[in-house]
């Protein structure tokens, strides 16, 4: 499926808005492994630094994550009408993340964001190891 070609759009827009659309709709559920770079190229009809650069804007959006030398997944991540929640800035209501507030409560509230996007991407690591697993296990019962 490549994108249309009256798009005005650059191509790695294209191909985004297309992975974008794949996973709002369920065709890509979180956890799931995307195409490898060359998938993408001969599907898009793109080069390979533009499929790269297609998943760096879904990774930027928080919809995607790549685990070096692993590939790239989906996210986790995403709320009820198919939009990824991100963790920006830990804010409730009544947060240390206010005007006059003191240093040490502001620190304290970036410390907790910190902690919570390092859970966040230890979370997405054993998501790809466990699917790296699910598929070892395939192959060694189709033996």
């Amino acid at each position: 499926m490549t994108p249309p070609t009256h798009d005005a759009r650059p191509p790695y827009q294209q191909a985004a808005e297309a992975i974008r659309s794949d996973i709002k709709a369920g065709k890509l559920k979180p956890g799931e492994q995307l195409p490898s770079h060359r998938e993408l190229q001969e599907r898009f009809g793109i080069a390979n630094m533009t499929a790269r650069s297609a998943l760096r804007v879904l990774r930027d959006e928080g919809l995607i994550y790549t685990v070096q030398g692993r590939g790239s997944y989906v996210a986790d991540v995403i709320g009820p009408g198919g939009e990824p929640i991100e963790i920006k800035q830990y804010t409730s209501p009544g947060s240390a993340i206010r005007a006059g507030a003191d240093p040490a409560e502001v620190e304290a509230a970036g410390s907790l964001t910190d902690a919570l996007l390092e859970v966040r991407e230890q979370l997405r690591t054993l998501n790809a190891e466990v699917q790296t697993l699910k598929q070892e296990v395939a192959e060694l019962k189709s033996r």
